[in-house]
C-alpha cells in the first residue's frame, strides 16, 4: 500500500481549539531535516525533546517551545514527523502553521496523519478507526474498549479467524481436482470441524462487537405505554433530576423527552415518548406518531404499566404492533400503591420488573436489566468497539459460513462461499478496501489526527 497515496509534506495544529497552556503543530513529510533547520535553525536530534525557536522568514521569533523529531520509519506515520510543543495561543498557533505551509507544507486533511500511518502499514484499519474512537471516547469504559481496538486485539481476532479460513480453504481446494468418490471421508469431516469451529468463533466476536458498538453509540432505550402510568416520572428517576413535566392529567406528555444516562460506564438513550391512545386532540395525535417512530428505531423499549391494572388488553395491543425484532421490558409502575415487592423477573428473553418510580424502589432491578440488555461486563470485559462497517462484515462472513455448511457435499460451492467470507474478513483490518470507504472512514477524524 505504500506509495499509492500523495508524499507532500503536510501540516496541521493537532491540538484542540481555543486557548491552552500547551499546543501542538504537527507535519509530516518525506526528508524533513532540512524543513526542520529552515524553521528552527537545526535539525533537532531524534526522539529527544529539545528546546527551540520557531522561527519566520527573516528569522524573526515566532515561539520558544520544544521540537521533537521523529525519522522515518520510526514514527507515527511511517514518514519524518516534526512535533512543534509551543505556547498554546490560537494566534501563535496559526503563525507557527503559517510558517510551516510557507516551508512547503500544505494543509492537512481531516485524518490524513492517520490515513498515511495506515498506508504506510503502521496500523491496520481496525486500528485507525481504534484512535479515533479513544478521542471520541465519552465514557471510561469506551474509552478503554477503543484502546484495546487500537492496541490490535480486535485485528489479531479478525487475523486468527482469517488464518483459519485459509487453512481450511487449502483444505478444500486440494480436494477439487478429485472426483468426489475419491475425497478421503477423514478429510471432509475434517473440513466440517474446522468450519463448526469458525462458525463458533465468528459469532463470538460478533457478540463481543456488538457489545462494543453500544459502549461507542449507546443503548436507545424508548418508554412506552398508556397516558399516566408514570413514564416522565421513571424518566425523572433515572435522569436523576426533573427533566419531564409530571402530572396527573393523561396526556401531558406531547413529545418526546430524551436523556442520556450512563449506567457503570454505558451511555443509555432514553426517550420519553407521549402515551400511546387512541385520541382526538390533533397535537397529542402528532406526540403519538412520534413516539411510534423513536420505538421504531429503538434498541430496546420499556412498557411500561400501572401495577395496580397489570397488563391491560390497551397494552397487549400496543405490543402486537411492536417490530418483530422488538421485545419489551414490561415494568410493573406504582408499587407503592399496589403493594407489590420490588423485583426484577427475567424468563428468557422477556423481563418483568415492579418498580415504582416516585420512591425509587425497585430502581436497581430496571438498571441491572438495561446493563444485561446492553451486553455489559464487568471492566469492559472483552468487548470490542467495533463500528457499523465491522459488524456488518462479520454478519455477512456468518452468513457465508451458513451457507458453506449448507453447501458441504458441492466442493465448488463450498470453496466460493470460504472465499467470500475471507474476503469479508479481509475489508475489516483494510487488507481488501476501496479508495472511496478510505475517504468516508478518515473524513470523519478530527484534522491533525
Amino acid at each position: 500500500m505504500a506509495g499509492s497515496f500523495d508524499t507532500d509534506i503536510i501540516a496541521a495544529v493537532a491540538t484542540a481549539q481555543g486557548r491552552a497552556g500547551i499546543g501542538i503543530v504537527r507535519v509530516s513529510g518525506k526528508d524533513l531535516s532540512h524543513f526542520a533547520t529552515q524553521l528552527l535553525g537545526t535539525a533537532p536530534p531524534a526522539r529527544l525533546a529539545t528546546r527551540a525557536t520557531f522561527r519566520g522568514a527573516k528569522g524573526e521569533p515566532i515561539d520558544d517551545g520544544i521540537a521533537l523529531f521523529f525519522p522515518a520509519p520510526a514514527s507515527y506515520t511511517g514518514e519524518d514527523v516534526l512535533e512543534l510543543h509551543g505556547h498554546g495561543g490560537r494566534v501563535v498557533l496559526q503563525m507557527v502553521l503559517g510558517r510551516c505551509l510557507e516551508l512547503g507544507a500544505r494543509l492537512a486533511g481531516p485524518g490524513e496523519f492517520t490515513r498515511r500511518a495506515f498506508l504506510n502499514e503502521k496500523l491496520d484499519l481496525a486500528q485507525a478507526e481504534g484512535v479515533a474512537d479513544l478521542i471520541e471516547a465519552a465514557t471510561e469504559a469506551a474509552a478503554r474498549c477503543a484502546l484495546r481496538s487500537l492496541r490490535g486485539e480486535f485485528s489479531s481476532l479478525i487475523r486468527d479467524l482469517g488464518r483459519q479460513l485459509v487453512e481450511l480453504r487449502a483444505l478444500v481446494e486440494a480436494t477439487l481436482d478429485f472426483p468426489e468418490e475419491e475425497i478421503d471421508p477423514l478429510d471432509r469431516e475434517d473440513a466440517r470441524r474446522r468450519l463448526a469451529s469458525l462458525r463458533r468463533e465468528t459469532a463470538r466476536a460478533l457478540a463481543r462487537g456488538r457489545a462494543g458498538s453500544v459502549l461507542r453509540n449507546g443503548l436507545h432505550v424508548v418508554l412506552a405505554g398508556q397516558p399516566n402510568v408514570g413514564k416522565s416520572s421513571l424518566l425523572n428517576r433515572l435522569a436523576g433530576e426533573d427533566l419531564a413535566i409530571v402530572t396527573a392529567i393523561p396526556g401531558t406528555t406531547r413529545d418526546a423527552v430524551r436523556q442520556t444516562i450512563q449506567l457503570e460506564g454505558v451511555p443509555i438513550n432514553v426517550v420519553d415518548t407521549a402515551g400511546l391512545r387512541d385520541t382526538h386532540d390533533a397535537v397529542e395525535a402528532i406526540g403519538i406518531a412520534r413516539a411510534w417512530e423513536a420505538i421504531e428505531q429503538a434498541d430496546a423499549m420499556l412498557m411500561v404499566v400501572d401495577a395496580r391494572e397489570g397488563v391491560t388488553a390497551a397494552d397487549v395491543a400496543i405490543v402486537e404492533r411492536l417490530p418483530n425484532r422488538l421485545r419489551p421490558v414490561t415494568i410493573f409502575n406504582k408499587i407503592d400503591l399496589s403493594g407489590d415487592a420490588p423485583r426484577a423477573e427475567e424468563k428468557g428473553k422477556d423481563w418483568s420488573i415492579y418498580l415504582s418510580a416516585k420512591t425509587g424502589e425497585g430502581i436497581d432491578g430496571l438498571r441491572e436489566a438495561l446493563l444485561k440488555l446492553a451486553g455489559w461486563q464487568p471492566e469492559g470485559g472483552d468487548v470490542f468497539m467495533a463500528r457499523e462497517r465491522h459488524l456488518l462484515a462479520l454478519e455477512r462472513v456468518a452468513e457465508a459460513l451458513k451457507r458453506a455448511a449448507e453447501t458441504a457435499l458441492r466442493t465448488e460451492l463450498f470453496a466460493e462461499e470460504l472465499r467470500l467470507a475471507q474476503k469479508e474478513l479481509g475489508s475489516i483490518t483494510g487488507e481488501v478496501t476501496a479508495d472511496d470507504l478510505l475517504g468516508q472512514i478518515f473524513a470523519r477524524f478530527c484534522v491533525g489526527k
